[in-house]
């Protein structure tokens, strides 16, 4: 066999002429629309919201284009199923909108660990007060842990009192899930916030929001002022 005949061989077998159209249509994510909607007829939503009833699927299709709008398939399983004229690339931006908020305002709880000592200072029982109240205002869960050292493990009502105190003092930013409790040498008592990390993170997201918009509209209104001041006098 010559060097050509086998190059031929491997062409027919690696380049077919012809493929077999077994192939499946592609997954699409997005709703059927307009003329991709193969049912004979709908249960028609108007693009009011109104309930038009059951239209055959030519006259749902005319319906939406003397609206100049998109018929779309919101309901696939229903019998007949459920169509609704409305402008879909302004809904698939909205749906996109929405998605992008949701995300930017998901948030996962942290537990963070503040840790004392029995004989804790005033000083550095504030610092760690200070800490605990920056965790729960940010959303976190706060593990309070006292160490016990050599014979202080002999008096844990001391670390009860200690903790219901840390408690109290910081009692407006969260409260006491779960009580004082001995875990081998350390006592542990841990404070939920009173706002979820997704409320905290939303109320940032909102007041940046507000910042740019107001900062927009500052110089939206100098701008004009700007243009209308007087041009200084020759001399």
């Amino acid at each position: 066999m010559s060097l050509c005949e086998v190059c031929i061989g491997l062409r027919a077998l690696f380049f077919p002429k012809h493929i077999p159209e077994t192939l499946e249509e592609p997954r699409i994510s997005d709703p059927r629309t307009n003329d991709r909607i193969r049912v004979p007829e709908v249960r028609l939503i108007g693009p009011n919201g109104e309930q038009v009833g059951v239209v055959s699927i030519d006259a749902a299709l005319r319906m939406a284009a003397e609206n100049d709008l998109d018929l779309v398939e919101v309901a696939p399983q229903s019998k007949p199923p459920v169509a609704k004229i409305m402008d879909f690339g302004k809904y698939k931006y909205e749906a996109a909108q929405k998605a992008k908020d949701a995300r930017r305002n998901q948030a996962n709880t942290v537990l963070k660990e503040v840790r004392f000592r029995l004989k804790i200072d005033e000083h550095d029982y504030e610092t760690k007060k200070k800490m605990a109240v920056s965790f729960l205002s940010g959303g976190d869960k706060v593990k309070a842990m006292i160490l016990f050292r050599g014979r202080e493990q002999s008096r844990p009502e001391q670390g009860v009192r200690l903790l219901q105190k840390f408690a109290e003092d910081i009692a407006e930013f969260g409260t006491v899930e779960h009580t004082p409790t001995i875990d081998g040498r350390n006592m542990v008592m841990v404070i939920g916030p009173l706002k979820s990390k997704s409320e905290v993170k939303a109320e940032q997201n909102a007041k940046r929001d507000a910042a740019k918009a107001e900062a927009k509209a500052g110089k939206a209104t100098t701008a004009p002022a700007e243009a209308a001041a007087p041009a200084p006098a020759a001399e």
